[in-house]
């Protein structure tokens, strides 16, 4: 995200590489779909003539096209201003469709006066990129003339006119700073017309942009078009900790996507019991610890118990009545047990398509550990037999009437008729050389065996 044309600036776009003279591929902000451009026009058809066109920093605006040209979307055109001169901006809707978006803003077509002179020639276009790349340096050289005069502001972005002779300057401060005397020195080191703009610090974040802490860009450098009050109420509501570091975003209020998910939990509340903060019980007086909004439970506990008791909403309002009645229920702890009876439920995570239990891994690295004790344990105690010089000599069994062949290097000496009518097994046991070249067993001698 970010190109030449945009508030970050100094990075090609990951689209047509056009370094901002598109808008495609995340080349700009807030960005509509013509969802009427493939749809078939009426045979009396009048185009409508306002053109909505887009300019740095999400701002846009409405121009009469009063020559009738032809425009097409993210297309460069050269526009008038409210001072004289002219400058560049991106076609971001035509037709119909600048009607409702007029209606949504409560614009009306008489206020509309400002025109589109023609589309950008390649010398409009060389002059517009020209001034854009003179912002960064400006707005460096602008803070510094601003701590100089000792004033309490942060400018924090500036946009050029397209023909390079107007800067617009966007700061923000607390409160209002007398900046004059900066106007001055400006003027006297730019050498063009200068505006001051102060604006908030949700403005500023939706200007330069960012990556929130969910990983993705920033709401209201995106698709958030007007920014709603946000209160600790909407985090009180969701069970959040009321943490400033965690409710924060980019620009320092709290986050905007705290709003989102506000309306479900307003609407799983109305099942969940107001001002329970303790339930009287022949035991005591438990305490409220914590409430699962969309499951309806909540815990209670006991004074100098750390255990904690599921409590269903549908028995806690039982109880509120029985405790305005004057009558006290039962321990809460047989909840404890009647849990406990049931069947136990599987887990969250185990119910996700291809997701098994996390404890798996850990169950086969447990039983991969115990092989591999085990192993080495039959390990050691070869080494210590080897050690040790008696090593298990193997057992060779040979059927009647047969003769097996010896192999070289076995030192063995058969005993009897092999060939013979001898139908008892006989069990001979093979020698081999030990480390020093004996045969193990019988003293180094090879030709004497043991049955």
């Amino acid at each position: 995200m970010g190109c030449g044309s945009c508030s970050t600036g100094g990075c090609a776009p990951a689209g047509c590489k056009s370094n901002g003279s598109c808008l495609t591929n995340g080349c700009s902000k807030l960005d509509v779909y013509d969802w009427l451009s493939n749809m078939d026009k009426p045979t009396n058809y009048k185009p409508f003539q306002i053109t909505e066109v887009k300019f740095k920093g999400s701002r846009k605006e409405f121009f009469v096209n009063t020559d009738n040209l032809y425009l097409e979307l993210g297309e460069l055109v050269a526009v008038e201003t409210a001072t004289g001169g002219f400058d560049v901006g991106h076609v971001s809707i035509t037709g119909e469709l600048v009607r409702m978006q007029m209606a949504k803003r409560h614009v009306n077509e008489a206020d509309v006066v400002k025109k589109i002179y023609r589309k950008a020639t390649p010398a409009d276009v060389d002059k517009w990129k020209a001034a854009k790349d003179l912002e960064w340096q400006t707005m460096h050289k602008a803070r510094t003339l601003a701590l100089d005069l000792g004033l309490q502001m942060k400018i924090s972005d500036v946009d050029y006119q397209g023909d390079k002779t107007k800067a617009t300057f966007y700061y923000t401060a607390e409160g209002r700073v007398d900046f004059r005397e900066l106007i001055k020195k400006m003027a006297e080191a730019f050498r063009i017309r200068i505006e001051m703009r102060q604006i908030g610090m949700r403005q500023e974040a939706s200007r330069l942009g960012g990556i929130g802490s969910c990983g993705r860009e920033l709401c209201c450098s995106t698709w958030l078009t007007d920014f709603k009050t946000v209160s600790t109420a909407a985090a009180r509501y969701q069970n959040l900790s009321l943490n400033t570091l965690k409710l924060a975003g980019q620009c320092g209020k709290l986050k905007c996507c705290l709003n989102y998910e506000l309306d479900t939990y307003m609407d799983a509340l109305k099942h969940i019991p107001d001002n329970v903060n303790y339930l009287k019980t022949e035991k005591g007086d438990a305490k409220l610890q914590k409430t699962d909004i969309f499951k309806r439970t909540m815990w209670f506990s006991y004074p100098n118990d750390d255990t904690w008791v599921p409590v269903e909403t549908d028995r806690v309002k039982e109880i509120q009545k029985m405790n305005k009645e004057g009558l006290l229920p039962a321990d809460l702890g047989e909840m404890i047990q009647a849990e406990a009876n049931k069947a136990p439920k599987a887990l969250d995570y185990e119910n996700v398509v291809g997701q098994d239990s996390l404890t798996r891994l850990d169950e086969r690295n447990k039983n991969r550990n115990k092989n591999r004790n085990k192993n080495r344990g039959n390990k050691g105690q070869g080494q210590q037999d080897q050690r040790s010089g008696s090593r298990p000599q193997p057992v060779i069994i040979e059927k009647p009437g047969t003769a097996q062949a010896a192999k070289p290097g076995d030192n063995q000496k058969p005993e009897g008729n092999a060939g013979g009518g001898n139908s008892q097994k006989r069990h001979k046991h093979r020698h081999r050389p030990n480390r020093n070249g004996k045969g193990g067993g019988n003293n180094g001698n090879p030709n004497k065996g043991s049955e």
